[in-house]
């Protein structure tokens, strides 16, 4: 698939992202506002999200994109955009989650610069309660609409840190030095996810600002789902232990597309096709070993298990980035417009800590390459161990399994059944 061509996939609605009141979607439609050819300055320019009001009607841009060249960008980037949606509850009373900026005030115009139109840059100002998540930029030197950018309820966002530069008009010879800069979201807690929208902070100089009035990412919980686990296994009498249940599914998370490297398509295929992904954990006892001691006193049995927790879960991460006891990230330059990155949405993401068999302080869930198991089992009694494993399968929209599964299995918490049970 050539995520180029518009006729590849049907155009459709994609599922939105909700947070409370907040429903977050993503355009690959964009307007150009400005560039600065004439300039002396490297090419340049900003572009706003058009989301198409057929396919996400109400949805309005967080801020313009900042881009370095001159290239069409329609269908090469994604960014996030909003829209009011219902309450979460009929008594919800935290206001709506999206705003009108109060006014605009002025960062940057390229008075001087060459170029052969006008452009300026501003900040919107936020009424109280609400930020800003970027700059808009005017063809001309007049204020944008009010209408150009939304600006979002402060409980649903998150501070954020300046990243890379992506241009400057350092050259230009403009009255006003300015640079611009993409923003990286912080590290995730556990259960969230920070995510950037795409849009941009500009200063009145070439240097990295340390912080910046409108540096936010957006944030949300990740979907969970919980099931029972499975009963352990009992011994009911002297004959050796049945064959073991089948894994059964104990936590399922919902994780947006952005968050995946899918190893069969690319970002925009992804974001086309699988607007989000299952994350399932599932959990079976396996049998270790068994012994029946039928002799008149106390016996010792020994049995050695071979596992390959490090090599599974590190192929399952690597194809496809999940992580499931730490946090995982996009961390990437500002990309080239002409070969879609991996991830074109800069995040951070942390699964609950009871997705996570083991300390959320291991780097990587590994376990022994050969576990050795010694128990006593009394006179006259049989006794089974178990281990207990997880795998983790990851599923696209449609059903169809993502890579090989990930399994690990807990030595810390082995399971022993043995009969007669002991009074």
């Amino acid at each position: 698939m050539n995520p180029h061509d518009d006729d590849a996939t049907p155009a459709r609605p994609m599922e939105s992202i909700k947070v409370e009141n907040l429903l977050i979607n993503f355009t690959t439609e964009f307007h150009r506002i400005w560039d600065n050819k004439g300039s002396r300055s490297k090419p340049g320019g900003f572009w706003r999200p058009t989301p198409a009001p057929d396919l996400l009607p109400g949805f309005f841009p967080l801020g313009d994109l900042a881009v370095s060249g001159h290239d069409n960008i329609n269908h090469r980037r994604v960014v996030a955009v909003v829209c009011e949606g219902e309450p979460p509850s009929a008594g919800a009373n935290q206001g709506k989650a999206l705003s009108k900026p109060a006014d605009f005030e002025q960062v940057w115009k390229d008075t001087g610069s060459g170029a052969k139109t006008d452009c300026s840059i501003w900040r919107p100002i936020p009424p109280d309660g609400y930020v800003a998540l970027g700059l808009v930029c005017a063809d001309g030197l007049d204020k944008p609409s009010l209408n150009s950018v939304r600006c979002v309820r402060e409980d649903l966002v998150v501070a954020a840190s300046i990243d890379t530069m992506i241009w400057s008009d350092k050259g230009s010879r403009a009255k006003q030095d300015f640079s611009v800069w993409s923003v990286l979201p912080p590290v995730a807690t556990a259960g969230v996810i920070h995510f950037a929208p795409g849009t941009f902070v500009g200063v009145n100089s070439y240097s990295k600002p340390v912080t910046h009035v409108a540096a936010y990412a957006l944030r949300m919980r990740i979907s969970l789902k919980a099931e029972p686990t499975p009963a352990p296994p009992s011994l009911t009498g002297y004959e050796p232990p049945t064959a073991p249940q089948p894994a059964t599914v104990t936590q399922t998370a919902r994780l947006p597309w952005f968050t995946i490297k899918d190893p069969d398509l690319n970002a925009f295929e992804q974001f086309r096709t699988s607007p989000y992904y299952l994350l399932q954990r599932k959990e079976q006892y396996v049998l270790i070993g068994y012994g029946h001691n039928t002799s008149s006193a106390g016996q010792t049995f020994r049995w050695t298990d071979e596992v390959k927790n490090a090599e599974s879960l590190e192929t399952f991460s690597r194809l496809t980035s999940v992580e499931v006891g730490v946090e995982w990230s996009s961390r990437l330059p500002e990309f080239s417009i002409s070969l879609p990155p991996t991830f074109p949405v800069k995040f951070s993401a942390k699964l609950g800590n009871s997705f996570s068999p083991v300390d959320s302080q291991n780097s990587r869930l590994v376990g022994p390459l050969a576990a050795h198991v010694v128990t006593i089992v009394a006179k006259k009694r049989i006794v089974a161990v178990y281990r207990t494993q997880f795998d983790y399968q990851l599923l696209r929209s449609n059903g169809t399994q993502v890579a090989s599964e990930g399994s690990y299995s807990d030595y810390d918490k082995l399971h022993l059944s043995e009969y007669p049970p002991e009074q």
